[in-house]
């Protein structure tokens, strides 16, 4: 088993974080990170079959098309969060490294192969998110459906996550999704307000509030993520936890962003694993039921741990 630092992974490659000083007094600008960024390159035999699968029956992972850096630690303990709708999205956020472009047809035997990759590898939680598809007239919600109803059919005990985009505020759309009961309905807010219109541009930070109040009105026990290091400020951070739980959100993700391409936004700051860790108690103090919160945290990092609605 080797340890290596974030920016050595060839899929975390190009990482160049601004000319500041972090707060180990490291000069970022050098293309160095902070010491806590190392994880450990494991390609065991789960890892393996992970890859194989999703190869054979030509599915997606946001685990690489995003560059997770947490790909071997999930890929080892058989948790993959499948991309579906194809790898284009229709959006061009400035911190994501999800390809973008003019989507392909939809491939409609999709959900039937996600749904066997699901019972070959035994997964007990599925996690199932999609690139951004502004052109279809239900945003993709109705792959979703049938995504949901095929894991379920061939998984009738594995617990579903969708992670899904805003629907362009498509309350009909959304509506679809949360009535096929998924375990976990997750729409990652990504930012602050103040920095939604030059980040996300083409999306809306209300529209994200309301889809996630609408969601939880519906009955969805719903999630969202945060990324930290784009330019906010502590106190910013702060007013994103109090409006998600202002919408009955139950469960948190932070993370540091991570600069993926010499393209995308180039980060502001690291955070400290103690700034993450008061984040976290700050998020349980307000009443989430479940926080994951440290550097390399993403959406879907331990998320079989936050099914149960007492942890």
């Amino acid at each position: 088993m080797t340890f290596v630092p974030v920016n050595a992974i060839r899929s975390s490659r190009d990482i160049r974080p601004p000319g500041d000083r972090d707060r180990t007094g490291q000069t970022v600008g050098s293309g160095r990170l902070p010491s806590w960024f190392k994880v450990k390159i494991r390609q065991g035999p789960d890892y393996q079959d992970i890859r194989r699968i999703m190869d054979t029956m030509k599915l997606h992972t946001i685990c690489e098309e995003a560059r997770c850096p947490n790909v071997w630690e999930c890929w080892n303990n058989r948790t993959a969060t499948f991309l579906i709708l194809g790898e284009i999205c229709t959006r061009r956020c400035h911190y994501c490294a999800v390809t973008t472009g003019r989507p392909s047809e939809l491939d409609r035997e999709e959900p039937v192969r996600v749904a066997q990759a699901v019972q070959a590898l035994g997964l007990r939680h599925a996690v199932i998110t999609s690139v951004n598809r502004d052109e279809l007239d239900d945003g993709g919600a109705s792959m979703f459906v049938e995504t949901i109803r095929q894991i379920r059919r061939l998984s009738p005990t594995c617990a579903v996550e969708v992670l899904i985009p805003d629907f362009e505020g498509n309350e009909a759309a959304l509506a679809s999704v949360v009535a096929e009961k998924p375990d976990i309905l997750n729409h990652n807010i990504e930012t602050v307000r103040r920095l939604f219109p030059s980040i996300r541009p083409q999306g809306k930070y209300d529209r994200s509030i309301t889809l996630l109040d609408r969601a939880k009105r519906m009955g969805a026990r719903t999630k969202s993520g945060l990324i930290v290091g784009m330019g906010e400020t502590v106190e910013e951070v702060r007013e994103v936890l109090h409006d998600l739980r202002g919408v009955g959100c139950e469960i948190l993700t932070l993370g540091q962003y991570l600069q993926p391409t010499k393209q995308h936004l180039p980060v502001t700051r690291f955070y400290h694993p103690d700034e993450f860790a008061a984040f976290k108690a700050e998020g349980l103090a307000l009443g989430f039921h479940h926080v994951e919160s440290g550097p390399l945290v993403r959406s879907s990092y331990h998320a079989e741990q936050q099914v149960s609605p007492h942890q």
